[in-house]
């Protein structure tokens, strides 16, 4: 079941939508200011994102690019006026679509299928941890949303630990797979490699702590 996130502070608009998509077998979350739209963002995983632009606390498009510092969930803007300028600058700014209110119900639903339909056929090709997005069909990875350079065996390396977040992987588990040999005892191949992607994560987003090494075991994911 895909969730909805509303954010929306017309109380009577959000109630519509909450209705229509409840109806439609979508799990939903009302928001009705922009911080409080945040919080829940960032308390809870979203397929999409319904936004309104008009919010008090915190502005539409500072919601929409907050979000997309952290997160590439499709954004549907929900506008009052056919703006052109307005909605390209929100479409530059990484909206995916939007609708004009007062809008029409099966519209709505359309185009929210389209962008849920297209969201699942990429995340077969994309793994994400915290503000990691790492493409795998492309081999790029990116980091609060800026791209970071990574050795084919680092990219690996990410990959692998990746996949499985919460699992510790052993120096012979990532040996072996990454580099597909059998793991010889040389722990400063592992090392090297570990610390060069430690750097680099950590250029891109110094506050941030993405690997965990846990002694006399090897590694997971710090999440």
């Amino acid at each position: 079941m895909n969730k909805i996130l509303i954010i929306e502070d017309d109380t009577h608009i959000n109630s519509l939508l909450y209705d229509l998509l409840t109806t439609h077998g979508y799990q939903v979350v009302q928001a009705y200011s922009g911080t409080e739209g945040l919080m829940c963002f960032g308390a809870e995983e979203f397929d999409l994102v319904l936004l309104d632009l008009m919010l008090p606390g915190v502005a539409g498009d500072v919601v929409l690019a907050t979000i997309r510092e952290k997160s590439q969930t499709p954004v549907i803007i929900l506008t009052a006026v056919a703006d052109k300028e307005k909605t390209v600058a929100l479409l530059k700014l990484g909206a995916n679509d939007y609708v004009v209110k007062p809008f029409n119900n099966d519209e709505l639903l359309a185009r929210m299928d389209i962008w849920l339909r297209q969201n699942n056929a990429e995340s077969a090709f994309e793994l994400i941890f915290r503000d990691i997005v790492l493409d795998v069909e492309k081999i790029k990875i990116y980091v609060t949303g800026k791209e970071v350079q990574l050795s084919k065996r680092e990219f690996k390396l990410l990959e692998c630990m990746m996949r499985n977040p919460k699992k510790v992987f052993t120096k012979n588990n990532l040996y072996e797979t990454v580099w597909q040999e059998h793991f010889m005892g040389d722990d400063n191949t592992i090392n090297v490699h570990m610390s060069n992607l430690r750097k680099k994560l950590a250029v891109a987003n110094p506050n941030e702590n993405y690997i965990q090494t846990v002694w006399g075991i090897g590694f997971k994911m710090d999440g």
